[in-house]
């Protein structure tokens, strides 16, 4: 198993390096990071010559990239267009993006199991037409459009009803909250609610139905049959047999869709105003600022394939009969 992985983490590594070489040479030539530098007229010549040598703008695209490499590897992102340090800025709003998307899949695995489940065990029944409606129903739900329904309609009524605010609909936290991270925590549940449900609900519908598609497909399996004839009981054979064989499928479209989330995620920052690793990463793409897109990219690419790492480990617990050598 160790040997296993250290072997798919070094095949990690020329991946997240072409994903950052293609990432760089898209940035680089999708504008000037110092146009509004350059547009005043005010600026003086030695003034812009300095910031595109602070910025090695002046050296050919080669040589910017394997400098930025090099500083990567040492532990230096770079600094942003406006001259701050890139690396605790990311850090700081990576934890707030995590907070959302890291409970987000938890809640989509969740519901996506008993969904699916439930509907495959009652197959063409109510709870099968039920789920199989709202599946359907989120998943051609725009995300930016289900956000701001439960805006609207759930975090307003619900403040109302209990006549002072629980749920939040702006940002990740109120501003200059003091206190320690426990007498804090109230106020970020009431700040996560809304955008962690919005996420929640688009993913798991796509999920849910790989979930009852899989169960299905197990239960009409020779080894179930088998396991029934045998006598065992009903809650063995889901627990013990079906249902951890058909967890097989969804724990891929999860590791899979990771990067998915991750994009839903920026979308889902922007409708609830979160400072967050969507939002930096749009302020850089329309700058350019290619350090602060690059940063965003390798970081997102190693958390990708950390989840994929992950998925290939769970196979090996969820079948006893996957060995790595």
């Amino acid at each position: 198993m160790l040997a296993y992985t250290i072997r798919r983490l070094l095949i990690a590594v020329p991946i997240i390096i072409a994903s950052s070489i293609l990432v760089f040479l898209l940035v680089a030539f999708s504008g000037d990071p110092l146009a509004n530098l350059k547009a005043n007229p005010r600026t003086p010549p030695e003034v812009i010559k300095l910031r595109e040598h602070q910025l090695n703008l002046d050296k050919p695209l080669p040589q910017r990239y394997l400098i930025w490499a090099g500083n990567f590897v040492k532990g230096d992102f770079g600094k942003t267009v406006d001259g701050r340090e890139i690396r605790p800025l990311l850090w700081q709003r990576m934890q707030v993006t995590l907070r959302m998307v890291i409970l987000a899949i938890l809640i989509s695995i969740i519901l996506a199991v008993v969904a699916g489940v439930v509907s495959a065990v009652k197959q063409y029944s109510g709870w099968d037409y039920v789920f199989t409606f709202l599946g359907f129903l989120f998943l051609s739900m725009p995300v930016f459009w289900l956000a701001a329904l439960l805006k609207e309609y759930l975090a307003i009524d619900l403040n109302n009803f209990f006549g002072k605010q629980v749920i939040f609909t702006v940002g990740a936290e109120t501003p200059n909250l003091g206190g320690s991270f426990l007498s804090r925590l109230p106020n970020i549940l009431g700040h996560l609610v809304l955008p962690t449900i919005a996420l929640s609900l688009i993913t798991y519908a796509a999920w849910s139905r790989y979930q009852r598609a899989s169960m299905l497909d197990v239960l009409s399996s020779d080894y179930i049959r088998l396991a029934r004839a045998k006598g065992l009981t009903p809650f063995r054979v889901m627990t013990r047999h079906t249902l951890r064989n058909a967890l097989i499928p969804l724990v891929t479209v999860v590791a899979i869709d990771t990067a998915l989330v991750f994009g839903g995620a920026v979308v889902t920052e922007q409708v609830f105003a979160w400072q967050g690793m969507g939002s930096l990463l749009l302020t850089a793409a329309t700058t350019p600022d290619v350090n602060t897109v690059l940063a965003w990219l390798i970081v997102t690419s190693i958390i990708v394939v950390v989840f994929n790492l992950i998925a290939d480990l769970l196979y090996a617990v969820l079948d006893p009969r996957i060995r790595y050598g």
